[in-house]
């Protein structure tokens, strides 16, 4: 038994990066300096994009997004109820409307026949989740995006360094939008980014973020007045500081040696629990390498003589901390005052119900791996 709780996820800080911060706090700028814009030319650099855009966090980025969009009220987007909430009340910020479609069984993803099911006349957007770190199914959403005229807003938050067809996740939807949580692939304490090759959005959303507020010359009344600024819309401040940044530019050097750790853990448990009848291991799509924020396994319950309750409690008294993505979102007691039922999506309902997220993040070791690996076996051959 371990000593200690190893939880599902964590940062990995070394000295460079604390050298980095230091770095940005003895200069001249704490915030709305230089080293923002350094971080966002890296980070579109390294997703394939012609611009990225730096928030105080993933949620006030993909509040961005949907600004940016155009979502209002009477308008609709699709997107996964399998989510963290943030990606739904983001619609609802804007005064949008979610609608909820299934997912794909085996990959966890949003189905594309389900969303083109929920596409209307009031459809502004969809947006996907790559769940767990695996691309969703990007070139036919693409397709039933240009079919219907609608956006698409990519929550890659969980899928930095992904790849779909020979590409990076960022550099393919209309906007891509990535986390900088502690527990994501690099991260920048709090901290989320949108991705974009379209100008029109990336302007849109360097206002959004600072009150609506633009210097710009070819935008403003008065260009020849240098302290003269205007606000042009109700935006946000939802500035990420040059302390963030300097981490973010600091953590994404590091970003490929991290990933590959991931994808190494993520082969070991799927090698040592293939021949284990009573699991079921994600199904990766032949098109995709996920970059594995999760590794999620499924209980086949009906194989078991204990509850998934019991088996997540038996993993933590033994140290493993394990845990759940996601609650489904409409079964918050929020989107059920606003109408949003249970049975809306059976897949996803189904995954909830028998689903635990096993620990992984570069900064373990092959020994933890390991011994979640020995734990679990030993937990489940308890119950069979």
């Amino acid at each position: 038994m371990r000593d200690t709780l190893l939880p599902y996820g964590k940062q990995w800080l070394d000295e460079q990066d604390i050298e980095a911060v230091v770095e940005v706090l003895k200069s001249d700028y704490l915030t709305t300096g230089p080293t923002i814009e350094l971080f966002e030319k890296a980070f579109a650099s390294y997703v394939g994009a012609e611009y990225a855009i730096a928030f105080s966090n993933g949620t006030a980025a993909l509040h961005g997004a949907c600004f940016a969009a155009g979502i209002t009220k009477g308008y609709e987007v699709i997107t996964t109820p399998m989510t963290f909430a943030a990606t739904a009340n983001c619609i609802l910020y804007q005064g949008g409307t979610p609608i909820f479609a299934d997912i794909d069984k085996l990959t966890y993803n949003i189905e594309p026949m389900e969303i083109e099911r929920k596409i209307s006349k009031n459809t502004k957007a969809i947006i996907p989740v790559d769940f767990a770190g695996q691309p969703a199914k990007l070139d036919e959403i693409k397709e039933l995006a240009k079919k219907h005229n609608l956006i698409v807003i990519e929550d890659a938050a969980h899928a930095l360094g992904a790849m779909y067809k020979g590409r990076k996740v960022g550099s393919i939807s209309d906007m891509s939008m990535f986390s900088l949580h502690p527990v994501k692939h690099i991260t920048t304490g709090e901290g989320g980014i949108i991705t974009t090759n379209n100008k029109e959005y990336y302007s849109k959303l360097r206002q959004f973020r600072s009150h609506g507020i633009t210097r710009e010359k070819d935008l403003i009344k008065n260009p020849d007045e240098p302290w003269y600024y205007e606000m042009h819309f109700l935006g946000y401040n939802y500035r990420m500081t040059d302390i963030q940044a300097a981490l973010g530019i600091s953590q994404l050097k590091k970003a490929d040696k991290f990933i590959e750790l991931r994808r190494n853990y993520a082969a070991m448990y799927k090698e040592a629990f293939t021949d284990i009848e009573q699991l079921i291991l994600p199904t990766q799509n032949r098109d995709t390498n996920s970059s594995w924020h999760l590794f999620i396994i499924q209980l086949r319950l009906e194989q078991l003589s204990a509850s998934r309750k019991q088996i997540i409690q038996d993993l933590l008294d033994n140290k493993i901390g394990v845990n759940v993505h996601y609650i489904p979102v409409y079964y918050h007691p929020y989107y059920q005052e606003l109408g949003y039922t249970k049975g809306l999506c059976p897949n996803a309902e189904a995954l909830y119900a028998s689903t635990i997220t096993l620990p992984l993040f570069p900064k373990m070791t092959t020994l933890d791996v390991k011994n979640v690996i020995e734990t679990v076996k030993k937990t489940i051959k308890n119950y069979v």
